[in-house]
């Protein structure tokens, strides 16, 4: 076996006493879990699974086409807000957790807490410090020029939060046309945070499809990241899994046919009800043989069809070729008690 399995090793199993039954005790539980292993790497035992950084995850090819439109739309309503030359590219797009995501946001920033009302989840905006500043820049008039803005680490105004808002709604609309193709979806920006510590939507081991953009603007610009946590795309999981649009998994005409004929074919047992009457058990008990029991059901009266105890509709009763019959006097599967 190789040397890249050792951090996973498990600790030696406690050995069992002689004429007992093997126990743990709290050294041996912390080092299964691996919470006596102080050092930053290697982790071993159950938290070196936890925390392992190899991520197993499903790829959603329809998410690369939602954001690959969301670029060409969003690069438009770009130019219209600022009046200037504005190019956006999707830089990359992986999967990471939560937790490392939100410790690698460099500050300041701002983060937009965004709510997907179909989904009953929420997702991210984040918007590195360079975009800030450029969009705020060109909003406000600023002069065009590729020299780079001195971060003095104050605080973010109103009116800057204001202008970035307007941003990031923008993208959210433009995000939300690119992905109504596929599923219908309402994107709404609840608030702005600048802090991590705010914007936790998710728990830190969730794992996360993240979505880096990069915004040009005449020699100024930066990044903003979309983050939507599995746990928010779990609703519609299917569709961004498929491999084209309007794909149709294990379809088969000629078996959906077959199994339609064949059900039409099927017997079952229905059932008239003649007529029912609540009894206590004592007057069950007490039956006896020729003993007559009245229904409060005239020989006119519509009565039940059942089938499995559920109520098909209503018929009368007669007799046909010496045979009882039923003539029906509503539709099938159509309630006509009112």
């Amino acid at each position: 076996m190789s040397d890249d399995f050792d951090d996973f090793a498990l600790p030696d199993p406690p050995v069992m006493p002689m004429g007992g039954d093997a126990t743990f005790d709290q050294a041996g539980i912390d080092a299964l879990f691996g919470d006596l292993d102080t050092r930053p790497e290697p982790k071993v035992g159950l938290k070196a699974v936890i925390e392992s950084n190899v991520i197993s995850h499903e790829r959603l090819p329809m998410l690369e086409v939602v954001y690959d439109r969301m670029v060409r739309t969003f690069a438009t309503s770009m130019r219209n807000l600022t009046s200037d030359a504005i190019d956006v590219s999707l830089e990359e797009i992986n999967t990471i957790r939560f937790g490392d995501f939100m410790s690698h946001v460099m500050l300041p920033a701002m983060i937009g807490v965004f709510r997907v009302e179909e989904w009953e989840n929420y997702g991210l905006i984040t918007v590195d410090s360079g975009l800030i500043y450029a969009v705020v820049d060109a909003l406000l008039g600023g002069r065009r020029s590729a020299a780079p803005l001195v971060i003095d680490g104050r605080g973010f105004t109103s009116i800057e939060t204001g202008l970035v808002a307007r941003m990031l709604q923008l993208a959210l609309a433009d995000m939300s046309a690119a992905l109504k193709s596929i599923t219908p979806n309402t994107m709404k920006l609840e608030r702005i945070e600048t802090s991590p510590r705010f914007a936790a939507i998710a728990a830190p081991t969730n794992i996360c499809a993240v979505a880096t953009f990069r915004v040009d603007m005449e020699g100024r610009g930066g990044k903003f990241s979309v983050l939507l946590p599995y746990a928010t795309i779990e609703p519609v999981r299917h569709q961004l899994g498929q491999r084209f649009m309007g794909e149709k998994f294990a379809g088969d005409n000629v078996w959906e046919a077959h199994m339609s004929a064949e059900i039409r074919k099927t017997e079952v047992l229905v059932d008239v009800v003649l007529g029912e009457k609540p009894l206590t058990l004592q007057e069950i008990q007490d039956f006896a043989i020729g003993q007559t029991i009245a229904l409060h059901q005239s020989p006119d009266d519509p009565l039940d069809i059942q089938c499995g105890g559920v109520t098909l509709g209503r018929a009368q009763i007669g007799q046909r070729r010496n045979n009882i019959a039923i003539r029906l006097v509503t539709d099938v599967a159509k309630d006509s008690q009112s």
